[in-house]
């Protein structure tokens, strides 16, 4: 019997639940809270919308996969991806990874998620599956940076390449602990 079994996962859903709910509450409140001590930050209302209907869809997404995680490891693949879409997200429309938030090269990143999308909506969000999807979004992050690269004749390649990696490594990692997942499920 492995130790990465589901009452470990089911004890760590118990501590993270109300964590992840209270987290994205004080993430909201922040630019409320930021604007009332300096005029550096100015979101409009329907700043608050997107930035809080991002929140709603994360922690939406992480009920669904405590209710579809068996073991610690899918998990956390799971709360890597969810954490690290929302804030290519974030990123994306908030200042843009290439140049503004507006350059063509930017949609190329929300690919990636579109990926990701389709993808878990494909395999059931089966560990298994879940693995090959997260393999996909770190290929076609790497794709979208190197195009992003070439796109950005203002900003520093460096950063997108950077940015590329990070992502990719990413996406790797956590397609690796679902691997670890889908042979702890097996195994267990």
């Amino acid at each position: 019997m492995t130790h990465d079994t589901y009452p470990n996962a089911v004890a760590w859903i118990r501590v993270l639940r109300p964590l992840v709910w209270a987290g994205a509450a004080l993430l909201l409140l922040t630019p409320w809270l930021a604007m009332r001590f300096t005029d550096e930050v100015a979101w409009t209302g329907s700043d608050f919308v997107v930035f809080g209907a991002m929140l709603l869809v994360a922690c939406v997404a992480f009920e669904t996969i405590t209710r579809v995680a068996r073991v610690p490891s899918y998990l956390l693949a799971s709360m890597i991806a969810i954490g690290a879409a929302f804030l290519l997200l974030w990123a994306n429309l908030a200042v843009g990874i290439v140049d503004a938030p507006e350059h063509p090269a930017n949609l190329l990143f929300l690919g990636v998620l579109v990926v990701g999308a389709v993808g878990a909506g494909l395999v059931r969000l089966h560990a298994r599956g879940m693995s090959y999807v997260l393999a996909a979004m770190a290929t076609a992050q790497a794709v979208a940076g190197g195009i992003a690269m070439r796109m950005d004749t203002q900003g520093s390649p460096a950063f997108v390449l950077a940015f590329t990696g990070l992502y990719v490594v990413a996406w790797l990692t956590s397609a690796l602990l679902f691997r670890k997942g889908a042979k702890s499920c097996i195994a267990g």
